[in-house]
């Protein structure tokens, strides 16, 4: 009866398969061939995630060279119909308006429970095995995983977060337009603040809102580089660009206004404006600036601050290109750019999106 069986799946004659597979199926369920067969007409029907299940298992409890070579055959036909039909939906997806903007897709954190099965259902999606699947999801941290057209970026993202895996893409023309104002100093605070800054045309004004406006907090430290003489090995100087101290910004998020206001400690003029600090001329920078945010923190108890930019940021220097697309907002004096600056205004502008 499977000659039958062959003949009708030859002769396209599916209806006549499906009837004699019913058959042996109560006869012979453990044939291999009969299996085969059953995964073939699953094949047929649309049903691919059936069939490829058949074929794998096949694979690992049969020896019989000839059903080994036609699941194999199989199992690589499924793959070049699913790899056809995921290019058609990308292609469809960034032939969208705006869809061929530069955008990045970034991997939030999984717990340890979950990794496992996120793992396989992750390298199933992007094509890759599953132990390098679970080298790439993050535990603790957001991790940027790739860069592309948003088209191609959302197509995954959104077949990810059908599987479970929580992620989120953006293009970098959304952090582009997000207005960032350089805070001077505070000039009053009550239910309404007031701060004095620059805009991005380094015009001076001011901007007064509420504290329920700031929606997110986020703080980075961008490492300041010197180039200092050290011996080498063979005591021999030799000149070397080291990290000799750090910056501290920290973000204020307005959504309602779409803008962003931008601290960091040696911008902040602690001697003008509202009295933070007592002393401020006679303490440190460090004590200043720490005495500030202390300000910041009671005035702002229920908004998250986001402080994982370090760890983020660590993952993506070396993405010199797209991070060369952004604007960082940051205005610090250094003799050579680094990618630490736009890396900064990624993070931040990524918690904006996300929250917005």
């Amino acid at each position: 009866m499977i000659e039958q069986v062959a003949t009708a799946f030859e002769h396209k004659d599916y209806s006549t398969a499906a009837k004699l597979l019913k058959q042996l199926l109560k006869e012979t369920p453990e044939n291999p061939w009969v299996q085969f067969y059953l995964g073939r007409l699953h094949e047929v029907s649309g049903k691919c995630q059936d069939a490829e299940k058949i074929y794998r298992q096949i694979l690992r409890s049969t020896t019989n060279a000839k059903i080994l070579m036609q699941a194999r055959q199989s199992l690589q036909r499924l793959q070049e119909i699913e790899q056809e039909e995921k290019q058609r939906a990308i292609s469809q997806t960034t032939n969208e308006a705006n869809n061929t903007e530069l955008g990045v897709l970034v991997l939030e954190p999984l717990g340890n429970e979950i990794k496992d099965k996120a793992a396989k259902k992750f390298a199933q999606i992007m094509q890759i095995d599953a132990y390098t699947a679970r080298l790439i999801l993050p535990s603790r941290n957001w991790k940027l995983y790739r860069t592309g057209q948003v088209g191609e970026l959302k197509f995954y993202g959104e077949q990810l977060q059908k599987a479970g895996i929580s992620c989120f893409w953006a293009t970098i023309a959304d952090i582009q337009k997000i207005q960032v104002f350089q805070v001077n100093y505070f000039v009053e605070s009550g239910t309404q603040t007031t701060v004095v800054c620059r805009n991005q045309a380094n015009q001076l004004g001011s901007l007064t809102f509420n504290w329920s406006e700031v929606k997110a907090q986020v703080m980075g430290l961008l490492p300041i580089f010197e180039e200092v003489i050290d011996v080498d090995a063979r005591r021999k100087l030799e000149r070397k660009t080291q990290t000799q101290d750090y910056a501290q910004f920290w973000d204020l998020h307005l959504p309602g206004r779409h803008c962003i206001l931008r601290l960091y400690d040696n911008g902040y003029e602690f001697q003008k404006g509202l009295k933070i600090t007592p002393q401020a001329s006679q303490n440190t920078i460090r004590i200043n600036w720490n005495s500030l945010l202390d300000w910041l923190k009671q005035q702002l108890p229920q908004v998250e601050v986001w402080s994982d930019f370090t760890p983020f940021a660590e993952t993506i220097l070396d993405q010199t290109e797209m991070l060369g697309n952004i604007q960082s907002h940051i205005h610090l004096f250094r003799r050579e750019q680094t990618n630490w600056d736009p890396a900064f205004h990624l993070y931040s502008g990524l918690v904006f999106l996300k929250l917005t």
